[in-house]
């Protein structure tokens, strides 16, 4: 079983609430065949990459790695969509906490990433994750410019 599928059945099964549909394996094989040597996955967690409550079928599989956080998503016919966020490229991140469901918000140099549907509950743990790796990946980029 893939590494990446596996941590996102986990989150699955600790937090129900979070709306996904039946393709988690096909889109953690997107973030499987990007991963390059040496990269480990540190933590993975889905949701819907979109600003509505109401768009239910844009599940994705967002995974922290050593070094950058990826997205992927499998299209339904053909293809897919892979977002990578390295740290240089991180701005800063927003949780938001509604009626029945989160959001995680992403800032980029590029882009706002937005994955939504996300149970209450796991707010705390993937702010925790996404925010102590960010710090730990910052120091190291840090160091490498004061060169």
């Amino acid at each position: 079983m893939q590494e990446v599928y596996r941590k996102a059945i986990e989150f699955k099964r600790k937090y129900p609430g979070t709306i996904t549909h039946h393709r988690l394996r096909k889109h953690s094989k997107v973030i499987e065949m990007h991963l390059n040597p040496g990269e480990m996955v540190r933590y993975v967690f889905v949701g819907q990459r979109n600003e509505k409550s109401a768009d239910i079928f844009e599940t994705a599989v967002v995974a922290i790695t050593n070094k950058r956080i990826l997205i992927g998503q499998k299209r339904v016919l053909f293809g897919y969509f892979l977002s990578s966020i390295t740290p240089d490229l991180y701005n800063d991140m927003q949780v938001v906490s509604n009626l029945i469901w989160g959001r995680v918000v992403i800032d980029t140099v590029k882009e706002v990433i937005q994955i939504s549907n996300i149970s209450k509950k796991a707010l705390p743990e993937i702010e925790t994750e996404v925010t102590s790796f960010m710090m730990e990946a910052k120091k190291k980029y840090k160091r490498k410019e004061d060169i």
